[in-house]
């Protein structure tokens, strides 16, 4: 069978490929065609674009980019209509894949949604399109169900995948005498894997350096740089960089101060106490605030529906006040404890791994009763 993927950044090069991996043990006849990754790359099939190339997050950064989108999207749909896959499966990116939806819909395509948009959060009248031009959702957050019950929706859930990654990750025992971090109590820097964000968060975290003198700081490369990108931007020159490493860079470490995003959740579950920041552009962050119907921006504070993690955001996430927090994690043994107690319920409440596996086994089903009738499954 034929699946066509379009994942927009690194958290879905990551789902795209676990997912492409489940699928290939269930359908010897697959094939591959997708926007994504190297993570997905290595799973097999054609890479049309890479998603360092698509990423663009904000409302600002979106209108300054707004004719590369544009040429991204009419690209992905020539592409989708010349090949003909009998399956289009797309991994979050809603402002990107809700328009490749409705034009693979209006095909005859097969359209699959995995991991939902965060409709939850923002616009929730959204909700009625994604009704109307996607035939599956697969949601991996527990509350996505009850939302999307509440729209006279059914969708699919399938736990999280990242806890298939997890599961599957397996240490480097060198990993601290090949990068030279042996004997040294080490503090993880995740500044994101878009240029804008880490154009932003990295000076804030490289200020941290001279005020932890005893702890070594360490910056997790996202998959789509090289370390001579960080070491131009300002502050990285002196940080070390790891690139494709970042589960052993969080194995090893003390504490991490991460970009909001999937990567706080990965850092939740490897157990590692951290402090979550973001940085917008003042207009994307004014807008956002007057729209969003969230409380938390961190994944690990939705799904607990609490604070576990502290949160810095625009002026708060500058260099000493990510300080204070960072030396409570460090120095405060009941603080650091409390989190610790708090990742504990965390995990209970993710459940076990498979998601990928019951991803796969579900659209292989749904594709099958639409290849014979016509008509998506119910």
């Amino acid at each position: 069978m034929k699946y066509y993927l379009v994942a927009g950044e690194a958290s879905g090069d990551l789902h795209g490929a676990s997912l492409m991996k489940a699928l290939k043990e269930r359908d010897p006849d697959a094939t591959f065609r997708y926007y994504g990754g190297d993570l997905m790359k290595a799973e097999g099939g054609e890479l049309v674009k890479h998603y360092a190339d698509m990423a663009f997050m904000g409302f600002m950064e979106v209108v300054a980019n707004l004719r590369t989108i544009l040429a991204n999207l009419k690209a992905c749909k020539n592409d989708i209509a010349a090949w003909q896959p009998e399956v289009l499966i797309l991994i979050d990116f809603p402002g990107f894949n809700l328009k490749i939806a409705e034009f693979a819909k209006k095909n005859g395509v097969l359209v699959c949604y995995y991991i939902s948009p965060k409709v939850w959060a923002w616009n929730q009248k959204r909700v009625l399109k994604i009704k109307r031009i996607v035939d599956h959702m697969f949601c991996i957050l527990p509350f996505e169900v009850d939302f999307y019950k509440s729209w006279d929706m059914n969708v699919d859930y399938i736990g999280n995948p990242l806890l298939d990654a997890i599961s599957a990750f397996k240490p480097d025992k060198n990993f601290l005498s090949k990068n030279g971090l042996e004997g040294k109590r080490i503090i993880a820097l995740l500044p994101g894997s878009r240029k804008q964000e880490i154009s932003r968060l990295l000076p804030e975290m490289a200020g941290l350096v001279e005020k932890f003198p005893r702890h070594q700081f360490v910056i997790a490369g996202a998959p789509s740089f090289d370390a001579g990108y960080y070491r131009q931007l300002p502050g990285g020159k002196d940080i070390p960089v790891v690139c494709n490493a970042t589960y052993d860079l969080l194995t090893h470490a003390e504490a991490a101060v991460v970009a909001s995003g999937t990567a706080t959740l990965e850092t939740a579950l490897l157990n590692v106490p951290q402090v979550v920041v973001y940085k917008g552009h003042p207009v994307s962050i004014g807008i956002a605030r007057m729209v969003v119907k969230i409380k938390f921006i961190s994944l690990v504070n939705l799904i607990m529906d609490s604070p576990v993690v502290k949160e810095l955001i625009q002026a708060d996430c500058s260099t000493p006040v990510i300080a204070a927090e960072l030396d409570a994690i460090l120095n405060n043994n009941a603080y650091r404890q409390k989190m610790l107690d708090n990742y504990d319920k965390l995990d209970k409440r993710m459940g076990e791994p498979g998601a990928s596996a019951k991803a796969a086994e579900l659209i292989i089903k749904y594709a099958l009763e639409h290849q014979q009738t016509g008509v998506p499954a119910a």
